[in-house]
Order: C-alpha cells, then structure tokens, then sequence
C-alpha cells in the first residue's frame, strides 16, 4: 500500500549456494526516489544481515552490482524501483550465466581469465610514448568501446554460452569481441588480431541476435560496432579473393 511518504513492496530473493536455494520472500519499505540497491541495504540492515550482494560504487561505474530483475540482467543501483507497480512483487536473482556463490553474487573469475588471453596493445616499435598522433576520427572509432564497466551481462545474457555450458572454453563473449575491435580499429596498434578473435576467441559463434547490445547500461552497440565490424574484416581477410591470391603469393 502507497503512501504519500512510500509504500511496502513484496520482494522475492535468491538464497542459497552453489549447492542449491530457493527464492525468499520479504516485505520491506520503499521510498521515493530509491533504487532497488536500495532496498538490499534496507534488507540487510533489518531482517536479512547475511544477505549476500556485491556492490561498491553506487553510481553506475563499477559495475559490481549486477544481478536479474524480474529476469533481466541490470545493475541494481540503477534500476530505479519507480520502474515497477507498487503491488508487483520484485524478483531478485543471481545472474544465470555464471556459477553461484552465494545469494547474489556470482564467480565472474572465468571473464577475467579470458581478460588474459587478449594480446595487449602493441604501438609501432618505432615510435616512443609521448610521440603518438592520431587524427580525433580515428580515436573515436574506438574510443565507444573504452566505456565498458565490466558488469559482464552481456557475457551473462549472451546465449552461446548461457544456453550451452560446453562453448565456453571457445568462446570469449561480448566483452572481450568489443577489446578486440578496440584494438583491432585503434590506429596505432599494429598486431593483427583477426585470426585471433576467429580461431581462439570464437568470433564464429556468434550469430549476432543483439541480446548483448540490449542490456548494456553504457549503450555501448556492441554488435553494430564491434561485432559485425570483426566479422568483415576476418572475412576480407579470409575470403576476399585479392586478398587470398595476395596471400599466397606472398608466401611463395
């Protein structure tokens, strides 16, 4: 019931381990103006204290909040609870693409191990830092993919490997597609990436269905400027006939 100060909303929350949970129900205050971050504050601090929830920055840049809310991946600090009808109960879960840890937060670790397998910038060995120069057009091409926040629901939503657990030692997902077109269109950095992102990262897998575009909270168009973009230019590298007759006369 809605009052001119708040109102008390039914939530229904993930409890359990990797060994299993259920969803618990709670009823708590909400009031104008709050987030659902909020509420799992207010939760904590009043009924549940060993409520598991991983947060830090409050503000939409760490991106450690993520969670699923009434099933879709968002960040819980900026999903604002006027989003929702004051009678509708509110379901919190842990993000499905990655294992439980416990409650809300989930183990993200296998992202930052693909974080590794992604070669580091590489500028001309001829050129020394401070003499780097770049034309502003150049810059920007990439420059989008440099607002990620790494809150991983692209990775969690992306269905090559939240559907089937077996493409993952294949696959580097959404986040890591766009570093690789970071560096890829960067103007300075000169190692060749494409064979990379087909044969190692599994750039083939994916079939661009824009669920990763559709639940970035910096709308980042990971798919129209990052996908897409690295699958032509492995396929002008591979297939374009020049480019293949270029190939093998080099090699010869």
């Amino acid at each position: 019931m809605a009052d001119s100060e708040g109102y008390t909303a039914e939530f229904r929350i993930w409890r359990g381990d990797r060994d299993g949970g259920e969803l618990q129900e709670y009823s708590v205050r909400v009031n104008e103006g709050e987030v659902v971050l909020d509420i799992l504050h207010r939760l904590q601090a009043t009924q549940v204290p060993d409520l598991a929830v991983r947060w830090n920055c409050k503000a939409g840049k760490c991106g450690s909040c993520s969670a699923e809310i009434n099933g879709r991946p968002r960040l819980t600090c900026m999903t604002r609870m006027s989003l929702f009808e004051t009678d509708d109960p509110i379901v919190v879960t842990p993000l499905r693409g990655f294992p439980v840890i416990r409650d809300l937060v989930t183990d993200v670790s296998g992202n930052y191990a693909k974080a590794r397998e992604v070669p580091a910038f590489a500028p001309p060995p001829d050129l020394a830092p401070g003499e780097y120069r770049m034309q502003q057009i150049d810059v920007e091409r990439s420059q989008e993919f440099r607002k990620c926040i790494e809150c991983f629901l692209c990775q969690n939503v992306c269905h090559v490997t939240r559907d089937h657990e077996e493409n993952r030692p294949a696959f580097a997902g959404p986040r890591f597609f766009i570093r690789l077109a970071e560096l890829d269109m960067h103007p300075l950095d000169v190692a060749d990436r494409r064979d990379l992102a087909q044969d190692e990262a599994g750039l083939g897998l994916c079939n661009i269905t824009k669920c990763c575009t559709e639940v970035c909270p910096e709308y980042i168009h990971i798919t129209d400027n990052a996908i897409i973009p690295m699958k032509e230019r492995v396929a002008g590298r591979r297939y374009d006939p020049v480019v293949w007759l270029g190939n093998k006369l080099f090699r010869r």
